[in-house]
């Protein structure tokens, strides 16, 4: 794999780069920063100046705050933007405008959720009309380096954020709440959520395994007057599916609104 520059060290950006699978050089204001992550791992340098980045690298990672984003697309073309191939992770920043201020349509956007620490992180990828299978293809490689990847078109992304990069969240306040039931009926919270996680785990595992639909494996689980299934009436009369299902609806919204906030802006 080519050797990836990436332009920010925050919490994402630092996980991206101690997780790749490829040469690593990083950029960030604070360069000491940048130089403690970069003696994290072998694969990672850390540069001196936005322009010794840009020397060293044909594809660039934008892994800044988006408010700041704006700020910085003069500096990347004086340096050149419109010859290099670019990966934003830049929330709420639509490909059109990327495109449109880095002077190129080889522009690849990622969505991922916060489990690029783990290597387990859930990236939704899409790219700019135009742009070339080969900056795709290694756009790919870098997104399952650190996780698994999902191709979509750009209109899905707000879909996505529900599901996966705001999903998470509601995944970790479901383990929260079954741990809290464990110690309603005596199990000390510390173990009850280790069980509760656990248990989250060996779900994921059967359905990754089986192939099959959630729902299916649930009515395994119910037997006939048994205990699971009036737990699962206690989720339907609480509208447990229904509340999910506006969590993803309600971040979905909010992202779409975000972008058209950004495009609004940057059309100003």
């Amino acid at each position: 794999m080519e050797k990836l520059g990436i332009i920010g060290c925050g919490n994402m950006g630092g996980a991206i780069a101690q997780s790749v699978q490829t040469e690593v050089v990083l950029f960030d204001n604070d360069l000491a920063k940048a130089a403690a992550l970069a003696d994290t791992a072998s694969h990672i340098t850390s540069s001196g100046s936005m322009e010794e980045l840009f020397s060293q690298c044909d594809t660039i990672m934008i892994a800044v705050k988006p408010q700041i984003l704006a700020s910085l697309y003069p500096t990347f073309k004086k340096l050149g933007s419109a010859k290099k191939h670019w990966i934003s992770i830049a929330a709420g920043v639509p490909l059109s405008v990327l495109s449109k201020n880095l002077g190129t349509d080889e522009v690849v956007r990622f969505m991922p959720n916060i489990a690029a620490q783990q290597k387990q992180a859930v990236t939704a990828v899409a790219k700019q009309a135009g742009c070339s299978d080969s900056h795709l293809s290694f756009a790919l490689e870098v997104a399952k380096s650190f996780g698994s990847a999902f191709e979509l078109p750009e209109s899905q992304f707000s879909a996505f954020i529900g599901i996966s990069g705001s999903g998470i969240a509601y995944v970790f306040a479901f383990v929260h709440a079954l741990a809290m039931g464990g110690v309603v009926e005596g199990i000390p919270y510390p173990q009850a959520a280790q069980i509760a996680t656990d248990t989250l785990n060996s779900a994921t595992s059967l359905l990754k395994a089986s192939g099959a639909n959630p729902i299916d494996l649930a009515t395994k689980v119910c037997s006939a007057g048994g205990t699971t299934i009036d737990g699962m009436q206690s989720l339907a009369e609480g509208a447990f599916e229904a509340v999910v299902m506006q969590a993803v609806e309600a971040a979905a919204e909010k992202s779409k609104a975000l972008e058209a906030k950004a495009a609004n802006a940057d059309n100003q």
